[in-house]
């Protein structure tokens, strides 16, 4: 077989898997835009990857490979990139007309340094960054039980560190509290992506 009809029959080939990986992208994404462009986008990466394609093998298994590395990929670097949201920053915001709102904050904020670091890194992303469960999970690595576990023992000590009033002082202003927990998540951010 030439080289020009081996490209043929490739692109053939890849033009009749359209529809099964627009679907699969939908499915991936729950929204039929973004399906759609990441079906465009695995498409891309396979056509330019075409040289590591075997002939003769399963090409709606390799395509959909590259589609959900795809997938991946972006909602990896999209956890990096995103704003927070207004309407969560909005909920989790610090109320100026409690005057001891700052306090407690800095004691909830002290009280999560206690914890240990996977329940606290949980806890944060969950609580403070509002991501959800699934997401926590996909960034961390860590199964979706896991975190939902790690998230819920953090929860019952953090509880009981606060009943219990046994707090560590650190000497950090109180009204730095929200910044601190901000930048906690930022750094969890970072080593993310490094």
């Amino acid at each position: 077989m030439t080289e020009t009809t081996s490209n043929t029959a490739f692109e053939r080939e890849l033009v009749g898997l359209i529809p099964h990986l627009r679907a699969f992208g939908r499915s991936l994404c729950g929204s039929a835009t973004q399906g759609d462009d990441l079906a465009q986008d695995a498409l891309a990466k396979a056509l330019s990857s075409r040289d590591s394609y075997q002939p003769g093998t399963n090409m709606k298994a390799w395509t959909f490979m590259i589609l959900r590395n795809v997938f991946y990929s972006e909602k990896r670097r999209s956890w990096r990139s995103c704003e927070l949201d207004p309407e969560v920053a909005e909920r989790t915001l610090v109320s100026v007309s409690n005057p001891t709102a700052a306090l407690e904050l800095d004691e909830v904020r002290r009280a999560m340094d206690m914890l240990p670091a996977d329940q606290r890194e949980a806890l944060i992303l969950i609580g403070a960054a509002g991501m959800s469960y699934e997401e926590v999970s996909l960034v961390t690595g860590a199964a979706l039980g896991t975190i939902k576990s790690r998230v819920s023992r953090a929860r019952d000590r953090l509880a009981l560190i606060l009943a219990e009033g046994q707090i560590a002082e650190d000497h950090q202003p109180a009204h730095a509290a929200m910044g601190a927990i901000f930048h906690q998540i930022e750094d969890y951010r970072i080593a993310r992506c490094a």
